[in-house]
């Protein structure tokens, strides 16, 4: 059966055909874009054992990004190092997920610098590193600043991550 199959596809025309669709069923690019991601947040704060600290964060909110296809949600963890009166988070592992389910990955750090308006406090020095994704942004690479603020009794407040990011575009 199988010499018959491969005899089937042995002529010229047939295999130049399977490959020029092969070819053009995997046709894409790698392309550099713009990464913005903005949306609204939650951040409880609390006893962080994996931290040098001992204490830190666990983000949650959502947003849109138009190069991630609209809207998105994301979950986020760091270390709180307070150093009045600011404080510094590091070791944050960052996850913005689309509605399909695609995924990127990012590391961040920087500090929360008081506003003097009560307890808002807005990012000061903060950067991103994307460290990779799922889906169609299974190989993606880049980084950028990360901006926003908080009401630290509270934990609303507002974030943006701007960049560039390189990755594989179908």
């Amino acid at each position: 059966m199988f010499k018959t199959i491969l005899r089937a596809f042995a002529r010229p025309a047939a295999v130049t055909l399977l490959l020029a669709a092969s070819a053009t069923a995997s046709a894409g690019d790698w392309v550099v874009e713009p990464l913005v991601v903005e949306g609204v947040l939650v951040e409880a704060v609390g006893p962080a054992e994996r931290c040098p600290s001992k204490f830190g964060g666990t983000i949650s909110g959502h947003g849109n990004s138009a190069m991630m296809g609209g809207k998105v949600v994301f979950i986020a963890t760091d270390c709180i190092t307070p150093v009045p009166p600011l404080y510094n988070f590091s070791s944050g592992k960052f996850i913005v997920m689309t509605t399909s389910g695609d995924q990127i990955f990012a590391n961040y750090s920087g500090q929360f610098v008081p506003t003097g308006e009560g307890a808002k406090y807005v990012f000061s020095g903060a950067t991103f590193q994307v460290t990779g994704g799922t889906g169609k942004f299974k190989k993606v690479s880049g980084g950028g600043v990360l901006s926003g603020g908080e009401d630290m009794i509270t934990g609303h407040g507002n974030i943006k991550l701007a960049g560039k990011v390189l990755y594989y575009k179908k």
